[in-house]
C-alpha cells in the first residue's frame, strides 16, 4: 500500500502541471527559413494550436545546417512542453549525412505528431523530349551519365528522392544541386537541367501555366491536388514511394500528460475545415498520428534514407 502512496505522490505534480499547462506562451522552433514549406505549415497551425491551449504559439525560424542547428537548440531546451520543434523530411536523414551531430536524434526529441505527408512531382522542361517516366527511365538508359537532375541541395528532400529513382532504376545520372528550390526550379524551366523531383506546392503552379511538365507524384496514390498524374509506381516503377513531410517534436523528458494534449490539441487543429482545405491545396495528405505511431515512422524513415545515401555514397561537403 505505502508503495502504491508513493508512487501516486510522485505523480500528483505531473498530473497538476498537465492541467495547468500552459501558463505562458510557447515557442516553436522552425527549422527552415521563413517562406519555406515548413515555415508555411507553422504559421498555419500556430493560431489555431494557441486558441486550442490559450496561450500564443509563436513561431521562431533557426534555419540551417539541412535543420540541425533549430534541432540542436530544441534538443538543449527544458523539457516543459514550452519549447516545440517543426521539422521536415531532412530530420531522417540526417543522422547519416552528418557524422557527428551535436545532438542524438534517437535520444533527444520526444515525437508528438506527424502533421502531414507531401508527395514530389516529377518534372522535367517542357521541351524535354520525354512525356512519362518509362520515357524518362528509357532515355536515361540509353544516355548514361548525361541526364542531369537539380535538387534544392545536396542531402535534401528532393536529392534524396531523385536519388532513390536513380538508384532502383539503375540509372546513371548527374546531380545538379542548387542553394533552394527557387533557383532550381528557375533552371530547369529555363532548359538548364531538365529533370526536378519539386515539392508540389511550389512547383504545380508552374505546370499548370505551361513552363514544366509534369510526369507522375511519388506518394502512394495518385494527389487530390493534380488527380491526372500517375504515381511513379503507375507509371513504371512498383514499390516507389517517396514524402516530404511535416512533424512536431518535443525535448526528451517532456512529461507524457503533455505531449498527449499537445497530441490532441494538434490534431484537432489540424481537423478544421480551412487548415484542411490549405493543406490540400498544397497537395499535402494530413496525419496527426499519435506519438507512438510518429516514433515509428520516424525509424523506419531513418533506416530507409540512411540506406539510400549509404548506397549512394552521397556526402556533405
Amino acid at each position: 500500500m505505502m508503495r502504491v502512496l508513493l508512487a501516486f505522490a510522485f505523480c500528483l505534480p505531473f498530473v497538476a502541471y498537465s492541467q495547468s499547462y500552459p501558463v505562458k506562451p510557447i515557442r516553436l522552433v522552425v527549422t527552415y527559413p521563413p517562406g519555406g514549406g515548413a515555415d508555411a505549415m507553422a504559421r498555419l497551425l500556430s493560431p489555431k494550436l494557441g486558441e486550442a491551449l490559450g496561450q500564443p504559439v509563436l513561431v521562431e525560424n533557426r534555419a540551417g545546417a539541412g535543420g540541425t542547428i533549430g534541432a540542436d537548440l530544441v534538443a538543449k531546451s527544458s523539457p516543459d512542453g514550452y519549447t516545440l520543434m517543426l521539422d521536415a523530411a531532412n530530420y531522417a536523414v540526417n543522422p547519416s549525412l552528418y557524422p557527428k551531430l551535436p545532438y542524438d536524434p534517437a535520444k533527444a526529441f520526444a515525437p508528438v505528431t506527424l502533421i502531414a505527408l507531401f508527395p514530389n512531382v516529377v518534372v522535367v522542361t517542357p521541351a524535354f523530349p520525354v512525356s512519362s517516366v518509362r520515357e524518362l527511365i528509357a532515355k536515361a538508359k540509353a544516355e548514361p551519365g548525361r541526364m542531369a537532375f537539380a535538387s534544392s541541395g545536396n542531402g535534401s528532400a528532393q536529392h534524396l528522392a531523385a536519388e532513390l529513382f536513380r538508384q532502383r532504376a539503375g540509372l546513371d545520372m548527374v546531380h545538379v544541386p542548387y542553394k533552394g528550390g527557387g533557383p532550381a526550379l528557375i533552371d530547369v524551366m529555363a532548359g538548364q537541367v531538365p529533370l526536378y523531383f519539386g515539392n508540389m506546392a511550389s512547383a504545380l503552379p508552374h505546370v499548370k501555366n505551361g513552363k514544366l511538365k509534369a510526369l507522375a507524384v511519388t506518394g502512394a496514390k495518385r494527389s487530390p491536388a493534380a488527380p491526372e498524374l500517375p504515381t511513379v509506381a503507375e507509371a513504371g516503377m512498383p514499390g516507389y514511394q517517396v514524402y516530404e513531410w511535416n512533424a512536431i517534436f518535443a525535448p526528451a523528458g517532456t512529461p507524457e500528460p503533455i505531449v498527449k494534449r499537445l497530441h490532441a490539441e494538434i490534431a484537432r487543429a489540424l481537423a478544421a475545415p480551412e487548415l484542411k482545405e490549405r493543406i490540400a491545396a498544397l497537395g499535402g495528405e494530413i496525419v496527426a498520428s499519435s506519438p507512438a505511431d510518429t516514433a515509428a515512422w520516424l525509424r523506419e524513415q531513418t533506416a530507409s534514407w540512411g540506406k539510400v545515401v549509404r548506397d549512394g555514397n552521397i556526402r556533405i561537403e
